[in-house]
């Protein structure tokens, strides 16, 4: 028997035996599979950061080629910089990935790792404010115990000043027999609609919602008497807001940033908008714009702290005790409430008697608070490896960088002045890492560097006023670098954006800048003339970055 196939858009027609045709058929089968079986690779190497592109125009790495993962799944914020390996700290950053994500406890705990917390504290693991190493999403009611809330409380007194009272970071929980310094449960949250001067809405009609956080703290819960400074100050004066946690990914690129390149950024700004006088005074920093070592203020959103290594927020959110801190991170005004406390004093002996030292209750407990050489909880090796862990985490590769919508949306981006303070690109120096505590004995111990990379941030690394409603502390807030934001929903579970999570999406995020005051006032004039197609590329492109 003969089959007749024809090969379509040829017109022709050839004969075959059926031996011959199933053989064919097999064999078609066989290159479908092989076909798919190529596409899913390539999928995976552009998924998975399985095999890095070497084609890719320079945009694409954002954290340079020493920094930068091509992993774009779930967990692309947890991916080690090619440093890491480099410089043979594989194991090291593991070791301090595990103390990111493992919960301390108080004392031997069965099925806990780390001990060390407490005696207050506002979180038993880091990633619980650092949901997939991201940004903390959005809450509304403030709840220590839950995953991904990544607000911490600032009180200050109307000028911005600290409640001394309360620390930097006011504890929410406290280990028996002590008391937090704020009882988070008497504490609400209420986010209210925000209608800004064009009525939440863009000449061609469409609209956008608006919101903040007003959080309401009243006498009842403190713990302390408020003070600021040292006094008192009245608690129905204060100023209490939300400060969420930063995406920590790409932390080691920006502080290999040269002091010196900062500066000039500072020098190229400072004739064309205000800087913050506590940073910039003059022609050269403040003196509360460096560290004792002259080192510029550059990470968190108040610009307060200097280098990786100084980095104290395990210390002063969690309590745990290094070589380092060898005190509690706890005011002097709680020391003095607790130690005066009788429920504590009847249950301090029970819960630490080899505290019993003077035999005077009272004089214990502040002494216990204010001691300066307390047990080494997490020793140096520990530390260390968390510092490397931080300084080695890489920043997503940019996406679709060279599609038409996104290229639309570079060019827009510019052209309507983001870019000004949203700094697209940065060449970082020599990278010789300051080593505050010595962690690396000397520079014995190796750390990842990254000297002389092409880094795409989005960031000047300067604050600005944006004069928003219920407003960051003193106002000024450190331009926040967009890389990797746009997979924020795929790694961290939300879009959440801003200081304090007010911002749902790009375009909430875009529009809060537009108060008549702020200092990104002309670029949201420019972006609310764009029509809604142009929109849509600046906010792919913000999103493609």
């Amino acid at each position: 028997m003969m089959i007749d196939i024809s090969c379509q858009g040829r017109g022709d027609t050839y004969t075959q035996t059926p031996k011959h045709f199933i053989l064919m058929k097999h064999l078609t089968t066989q290159l479908a599979l092989l076909a798919l079986i190529l596409t899913s690779l390539t999928a995976c190497q552009r998924e998975c950061g399985s095999d890095t592109p070497q084609t890719l125009s320079e945009e694409y790495y954002s954290g340079g080629k020493l920094g930068t993962t091509f992993n774009n799944t779930a967990s692309c914020f947890e991916q080690p910089t090619e440093a890491i390996a480099l410089a043979g700290l594989d194991a090291n950053f593991k070791q301090g990935e595990r103390r990111f994500e493992t919960a301390h406890a108080a004392g031997d705990v069965p099925g806990l790792t780390f001990t060390g917390l407490g005696p207050l504290y506002n979180r038993t693991t880091c990633e619980a404010c650092h949901p997939g190493y991201g940004h903390g999403k959005r809450i509304t009611r403030y709840n220590s115990e839950q995953m991904g809330n990544g607000c911490l409380i600032i009180v200050t007194d109307k000028e911005g000043n600290i409640a001394s009272s309360l620390g930097l970071v006011p504890m929410t929980v406290a280990l028996p027999p002590f008391k937090p310094m704020i009882d988070e449960k008497k504490m609400t949250i209420d986010w209210r609609s925000y209608t800004d001067e064009w009525g939440n809405k863009f000449d061609d009609g469409e609209t956008y919602d608006l919101i903040y956080p007003e959080v309401h703290l009243p006498a009842e819960a403190l713990y302390s008497p408020l003070e600021v400074n040292g006094k008192p100050y009245p608690i129905d004066q204060a100023v209490v807001t939300l400060e969420s946690t930063i995406g920590i990914y790409g932390t080691g690129l920006l502080d290999a940033i040269s002091d010196d390149d900062i500066r000039q950024q500072y020098i190229k700004e400072a004739p064309h908008t205000p800087l913050n006088p506590a940073i910039w005074a003059g022609n050269d920093f403040a003196p509360t714009g460096v560290d004792a070592a002259g080192h510029p203020m550059r990470f968190d959103y108040a610009c307060d702290f200097t280098k990786l290594s100084a980095n104290v927020s395990l210390w002063e959110v969690t309590n745990i005790i290094t070589p380092m801190f060898r005190k509690f991170y706890i005011p002097e005004a709680y020391a003095r409430t607790a130690s005066k406390d009788p429920d504590v004093q009847a249950q301090f002996y029970k819960y630490f008697p080899e505290r019993k030292k003077t035999g005077n209750v009272e004089q214990d407990i502040y002494d216990f608070f204010t001691a300066t050489d307390l047990p080494v909880e997490m020793d140096a090796q520990a530390c260390y490896d968390l510092m490397v862990w931080i300084r080695g985490l890489a920043v997503p590769a940019a996406r679709d960088i060279d599609s038409p919508d996104v290229q639309r949306g570079k060019q827009l981006f510019t052209e309507i002045g983001c870019a000004t303070c949203h700094r697209p690109s940065w060449t970082t120096g020599d990278d010789v890492v300051v080593d505050v505590y010595n962690l690396t004995e000397g520079g014995k111990k190796a750390m990842p560097r990254y000297p002389k990379q092409k880094i795409w941030p989005y960031t000047d690394m300067i604050q600005h006023k944006l004069h928003m409603q219920n407003d960051i502390r003193t106002g000024w807030c450190r331009t926040t670098p967009l890389w990797g934001r746009g997979l924020s929903q795929k790694a961290s579970g939300h879009q959440d954006r801003l200081h304090d999570c007010r911002a749902r999406n790009v375009i909430e995020a875009i529009m809060w800048h537009g108060a008549k005051n702020s200092d990104a006032r002309f670029s949201v004039e420019k972006f609310r003339k764009l029509d809604r197609k142009d929109r849509e590329a600046v906010v792919k492109f913000i999103n493609a970055v």
